[in-house]
């Protein structure tokens, strides 16, 4: 019987559009779907974000779908000609791509048939042999091919997609983190010792934040883990590297 551990979920993100890399519009999707994905034990290991030009589309939809679990994308799927990301995705999966029967009928949820002109139509344009994310905001659906998801940029819109799609996705058991306080104990103090520990527990991910703070400055390490005992034995051996350190001050 093997005691190897599962092979994690893993996921990246790609966020499409020139007013992300412009400035012009913030982007708010990426800490939420991390976070999301966290708690949801999917280790989200890359992001990237690229212009409305289909060649960089294409490039990094098939770069990153082939090298984790699941890709995220956000943007580019609403009614004007900058909002390529469906045909992109098409072209990345090598399948056609025409309006789909059931985008349409949601479509017209909202939008009177006499309104659903060719632009809002651009919205129903589904990848062949995907499946539909629903939308209870606006209706215009996102999709799923293969392991590649599409959701809207609006994070009021992107958030209730998470949500539908969340059933459908693999997920692994969920990573704990626990924060020690350093105080004010300089990063170059305990940094070596640190590093000692990180190196004896490969299973444990540590990292230390310094903050000011209204009462000055500190440090924080968070360590992170899905084993308990190792997450356990590694702030253990922090916690007495800095009372050690502490001592060694006063």
């Amino acid at each position: 019987m093997s005691d190897a551990s599962p092979a994690p979920v893993t996921a990246a993100i790609l966020v499409i559009g020139d007013e992300i890399l412009s400035g012009r519009t913030k982007d708010k999707n990426i800490g939420y779907i991390a976070e999301y994905l966290t708690n949801s034990g999917i280790d989200l290991r890359e992001v990237r974000v690229v212009p409305d030009v289909a060649e960089e589309i294409v490039a990094a939809v098939n770069a990153l779908r082939t090298r984790y679990t699941y890709l995220f994308t956000t943007g580019g799927i609403g009614p004007t000609h900058d909002d390529i990301t469906a045909d992109c995705v098409a072209q990345a999966v090598g399948v056609g791509i025409d309006v789909d029967p059931r985008a349409r009928a949601m479509l017209l949820e909202r939008i009177k048939p006499e309104d659903l002109n060719e632009a809002r139509l651009r919205m129903a344009r589904i990848p062949f042999g995907a499946e539909l994310i629903e939308n209870p905001i606006s209706k215009a659906p996102g999709f799923m091919i293969e392991n590649v998801i599409v959701m809207a940029g609006v994070p009021s819109i992107m958030q209730a997609m998470m949500d539908s799609v969340a059933p459908r996705l693999k997920t692994g058991a969920r990573v704990t983190a626990e924060t020690i306080e350093a105080g004010n104990l300089p990063e170059g103090g305990y940094a070596e010792g640190l590093a000692v520990i990180a190196k004896a527990h490969p299973g444990v991910s540590i990292g230390s934040y310094p903050s000011m703070t209204p009462a000055g400055f500190r440090n924080q390490i968070v360590v992170r883990g899905r084993e308990p005992e190792a997450l356990a034995a590694a702030r253990t051996e922090i916690e007495a590297l800095l009372a050690r350190l502490q001592a060694e001050r006063t």
